[in-house]
C-alpha cells in the first residue's frame, strides 16, 4: 500500500468506489463500519445523484444520518462511466465543552502497549493493533488514561478478538485558548460488547477529561497538546 493509500484507508471519512452497476470495488475501513449502517444501494443513489453531470468532482453540503453516523457534506467523482467515488464527510461525535487537558508529556503507544500487557494475562483475549506511527509525544493524564483503556477493554469478553487502532484525525481541531490543536484517536473494538461494563465506562468518563464515544466501537479522541 502506498503512502497515498494509507492516507485514504486511515481517513475518518468514509470513502467508497463503485462500478457502474453498483458493486463495491474498494473502500476504506471508516467505510467499512458505515457499511453496518447504511446499505450498499443507499451510498450508490447517492453517489449517482449528487455526481456532476459531466465528468468531474463535486462537493454538495447537507445534513445525512445513518445509525449513529452523521455527515455534513460528501464529494462525488468520476473520470469515466466504469468507476464512481463517494466521500462522505462526519461531524464529530463528541462534545467540545471540556477544559484543556493537563498532565505529563507521554507516548501514547506506549501507555496502550503497557494496558494491552496488563490485560493479556491470564486471558484468552488475542489483541491486534494498528498504530498510526506519526502521533507525537502528547500531554495527557497518564494514571487517568490508563484507567480509562483499562477499564475499556475490560468491556469485551473472553476468547474475542480485540482491535485497537491509533489514527490521525484529517481535518479536525480543537480549540484552548484561541488556539488550535488537532485531534487524534484511540479506537478499540470487537464482535462483542458487555453492556453493563459500558455503563460502567461512562461513569467513570464522566469523571475524566476525555472525550470519549460509545457505540459498537469505543473511541478516544484526543487533541495534540506537545507542550
Amino acid at each position: 500500500m502506498s503512502f497515498e493509500q494509507q492516507w485514504l484507508e486511515y481517513d475518518y471519512n468514509p470513502f467508497v468506489l463503485f462500478n457502474s452497476k453498483g458493486k463495491i470495488i474498494s473502500l476504506n475501513s471508516e467505510a467499512q463500519f458505515l457499511l453496518g449502517s447504511a446499505s450498499t444501494n443507499e451510498l450508490f443513489e447517492l453517489a449517482t445523484t449528487y455526481a456532476k453531470i459531466s465528468f468531474g468532482f463535486k462537493t454538495t453540503f447537507l445534513e445525512l444520518e445513518f445509525g449513529r453516523y452523521k455527515f455534513f457534506a460528501l464529494t462525488i467523482g468520476y473520470e469515466n462511466e466504469n468507476e464512481i467515488g463517494i466521500k462522505l464527510y462526519q461531524v464529530p461525535s463528541f462534545k467540545l465543552d471540556k477544559p484543556k487537558p493537563i498532565g505529563e508529556l507521554s507516548n501514547i503507544y506506549t501507555l496502550v502497549d503497557l494496558c494491552i500487557s496488563t490485560n493479556s494475562i491470564n486471558s484468552t483475549i488475542k489483541y491486534i493493533k494498528e498504530f498510526d506511527p506519526t502521533i507525537p509525544e502528547i500531554v495527557i493524564n497518564t494514571n487517568n488514561f490508563i484507567k480509562l483503556v483499562n477499564k475499556i477493554y475490560s468491556c469485551f469478553s473472553e476468547n474475542e478478538e480485540v482491535y485497537t487502532k491509533i489514527f490521525y484525525r484529517v481535518g479536525e481541531h480543537i480549540k484552548f485558548e484561541d488556539k488550535k490543536y488537532s485531534i487524534f484517536s484511540v479506537e478499540v473494538k470487537a464482535n462483542n460488547i458487555n453492556k453493563l461494563k459500558c455503563d460502567e465506562l461512562e461513569v467513570l468518563v464522566a469523571s475524566t477529561s476525555f472525550y470519549v464515544d460509545i457505540q459498537k466501537k469505543i473511541t478516544i479522541n484526543i487533541p495534540m497538546i506537545t507542550a
